[in-house]
């Protein structure tokens, strides 16, 4: 058995790294309430803006807070499709996280599967490939994933943006714990959802669109035998990559876009969310509108408001993710 110290950082040994021990299972996140269980996870009826975790307690370097909204946005939807989760000390490292979206169509199941399952499918390979990029980790989570909506004879589909944030080495030395410890943002989506980093006031975005409007897209779909019109693969689905919709898996695959990036102290926080957010507002505008709101909640909840208000038509879910350093 190859040893998990010298070759995956993210499951590191004891004496390396602060473990923690993880919930066996996600806990239902009640709707408009905190959680301080390691894993939180929920599907919205209606507004709601949960607590903060630990927001009562003073940032450490190497640490993180979180804050989400979502909202069903009544006039446009009659159901909410989305789902989100975060966990914190992923894979029993302390400072380690976990965050995602999903943003459903054609019914929530897929969506609320993938909230309540993929971190597990995710762990899961992790240690079963100890020696793989956290890319490819991913790719073979999505599928996995796919197989198993597949499997579960589930017709509906997802959107998902999920990003893991690694520690890749943590201070060990007593004088050394008020550093934070080298931390890395690794990014997996498929459709329209993304994610953003604030680096320096500047959006960067971590993810990739896959809609019916890509030349890339459009080429791989045709080349499969498919077609696209108004922006829709078979004049059905507006995105091109999905988790579930087992019936056009031909077209719609659920191969993700990844990306690594080295966080610094330049990376104050970062932005998931589904396109009802993208759909008015663009990268930059949404890491201004926040950019000085210390408390991740009431970050999201801007978001959320600022999409509101500005007439977005779909349900929203927005995630900010407050690093310290």
């Amino acid at each position: 058995m190859s040893d998990l110290s010298d070759s995956n950082p993210a499951l590191l040994e004891a004496n390396q790294v602060r473990h923690r021990t993880p919930s066996p299972k996600p806990s239902r996140l009640d709707l408009g309430a905190s959680s301080s269980e390691d894993v939180s996870e929920a599907s919205a009826q209606d507004t709601s803006y949960p607590v903060s975790m630990d927001s009562a307690t003073p940032p450490l370097p190497g640490t993180f807070k979180v804050g989400v909204s979502h909202d069903r946005n009544r006039r446009f939807r009659r159901t909410m499709e989305d789902a989100h989760a975060y966990i914190h000390d992923f894979g029993g490292v302390e400072g380690q996280g976990y965050f995602a979206i999903f943003d459903g169509h054609a019914g929530k199941k897929a969506a609320e599967w993938c909230g309540e399952h993929l971190h597990e499918i995710f762990l899961d390979t992790m240690k079963a490939n100890p020696s793989a990029p956290i890319p490819e980790i991913f790719h073979k989570t999505f599928l996995e994933t796919d197989k198993q909506l597949e499997s579960n004879e589930n017709h509906s589909g997802c959107t998902a943006i999920t990003t893991f944030l690694r520690v890749d080495q943590q201070p060990s030395d007593a004088d050394e714990k008020s550093q934070s410890p080298t931390r890395i943002l690794c990014a997996a989506n498929v459709g329209d959802a993304r994610a953003v980093l604030c680096r320096n006031g500047k959006a960067i975005r971590l993810s990739y669109d896959h809609k019916g409007s890509d030349p890339q897209e459009v080429k791989r779909i045709v080349s499969a035998g498919g077609f696209i019109i108004n922006n829709r693969v078979n004049g059905v689905i507006a995105v091109t990559r999905s988790l579930g919709d087992g019936t056009m898996k031909e077209f719609i695959v659920g191969s993700p876009y990844t990306t690594e990036t080295t966080l610094s102290s330049q990376d104050p926080f970062f932005i998931l969310a589904c396109d009802g957010l993208w759909d008015v507002c663009s990268d930059q505008e949404a890491v201004d509108l926040v950019a000085d709101i210390e408390d991740p909640q009431e970050a999201s909840d801007k978001l959320l408001d600022y999409a509101l208000r500005n007439f977005s038509t779909d349900n929203l879910s927005v995630m900010v993710v407050r690093l310290y350093h």
